[in-house]
């Protein structure tokens, strides 16, 4: 897997790109740039591991369903976050042609990383990238999807008889949809932060 290679087509298919070697460099970059704004998470444990709402939340405004107040509850901290002029998510995988391949339960993340804000970062540790649109479906429905379900106690077949996708139909399925960008969205920034750690499921 040859990182510059992914650099230079997610660039061609409109992208910024931002790469780093570590976390803490990245972490920085993002609380540098990001100045007096309201800001919505999108559910994600890579966010969660590099502390960005701890650094952001000393001079912005920021909604992240994983850090829910006495009073919130996970449905109204995110609708917020569909309303902020930033977004910043993760990805199940990343492919090295430049596509991004998200799965989503309540549909959060999806809907936060289309439309609506005037920027879109997304932070992708080096255990996302993979070679092809294929691959990177299999990643997000066998192993990306399992992980989260048993992160969250969830009981579906992947969480307890092990790493991969059964297609339930269990009323826990958090496999509900699934979003490919093949390229930028129009009339919208979005940003790639690549992070040469791994980082998230």
């Amino acid at each position: 897997m040859d990182i510059n290679i992914t650099i230079e087509n997610l660039k061609k298919k409109g992208y910024s790109v931002s790469y780093f070697e570590r976390s803490e460099d990245a972490t920085e970059y993002l609380n540098n740039i990001i100045d007096g704004k309201t800001v919505g998470f999108g559910d994600s444990t890579t966010l969660f591991s590099i502390k960005l709402f701890e650094k952001l939340k000393t001079h912005n405004e920021v909604f992240d369903p994983q850090n829910c107040q006495i009073g919130e509850n996970f449905n109204d901290i995110a609708k917020k976050c569909l309303t902020t002029e930033i977004f910043i998510t993760s990805v199940n995988a990343l492919t090295q042609t430049g596509e991004i391949v998200n799965i989503d339960d309540t549909g959060n993340r999806i809907a936060g990383s289309l439309f609506g804000h005037e920027k879109v970062f997304f932070v992708v540790g080096i255990n996302k990238l993979v070679d092809s649109l294929e691959d990177a479906i299999y990643r997000g429905k066998n192993i990306a999807a399992p992980k989260n379900a048993k992160r969250l106690g969830i009981m579906t077949p992947c969480a307890i008889k092990g790493y991969k996708c059964y297609n339930c139909s269990t009323p826990d399925r958090i496999c509900n949809a699934m979003i490919i960008h093949y390229r930028k969205m129009s009339n919208i920034e979005m940003e790639i932060i690549l992070i040469n750690e791994e980082l998230g499921f």
